[in-house]
């Protein structure tokens, strides 16, 4: 797997990509030329950990309430009276889950990071550096084992996080939406169908889904 891109080069490759895509279908190509530049932005992860527990803590809630939980939960572990950057894994599973609840999380959410943090004790989640090594299925493979975390939380990483390009979440009704408004097709696609539509976009489905997203925001339905 290719090392982690900068800035500059994954700036470049958008373009690259949003070009191919123009090439490759039109009626996207009529979306991307509405909208403009793909402006897909990497938040880069430096822990795995960190990551996928905040992705638990922000699973079906709005973004300002999942942020104030995620705070409430890292206030609950302050060493000389400074809430730490990130409560290392072996620090939840000494918690009680009576005290995680405290700060907001539901009995689901705190069963998921709990397993969350044990399989990170037992060496089961990849390291930051063998996750820029893994291929997308793998990485997805070895995630979705995790309480809490599914597929698409995998991707959603696999986007925002690692920045890689050729990822269509077939299940994101934002996707699903924004193909429908694209294509004129009434109905949502099956994840089936837009995995086979999807087919087009090689190797830059990423940029394809986000312009997809900038469809569904157009769409009335």
């Amino acid at each position: 797997m290719a090392p982690r891109k900068k800035n500059s080069a994954f700036d470049e490759e958008l373009i690259s990509a949003t070009e191919h895509i123009q090439k490759r279908d039109k009626k996207l190509g009529k979306i991307i030329s509405q909208v403009g530049p793909c402006a897909l932005k990497l938040d880069e992860m430096h822990s795995p950990f960190a990551s996928l527990a905040e992705a638990i803590i922000y699973q079906q809630l709005t973004g300002k309430a999942a942020a104030t939980i995620a705070q409430r939960v890292k206030n609950l572990f302050v060493e000389n009276g400074t809430a730490v950057s990130y409560p290392e894994p072996h620090r939840f599973l000494e918690a009680s889950d009576e005290l995680l609840r405290s700060a907001g999380l539901s009995r689901a959410k705190t069963a998921a990071i709990k397993d969350l943090s044990l399989k990170m004790v037992e060496g089961h989640v990849p390291s930051l550096e063998e996750m820029h090594r893994l291929s997308d299925e793998e990485l997805i493979r070895r995630l979705s084992i995790i309480r809490g975390i599914g597929p698409w939380t995998v991707e959603m990483l696999l986007i925002f996080k690692l920045g890689r390009l050729n990822i269509l979440p077939s299940t994101d009704y934002g996707v699903r939406k924004g193909f429908a408004y694209t294509y004129k097709t009434g109905d949502l696609p099956t994840p089936k169908a837009l995995l086979e539509f999807g087919e087009r976009w090689q190797p830059y489905r990423t940029v394809a889904s986000w312009y997809l997203w900038r469809a569904a925001g157009m769409a009335k339905i």
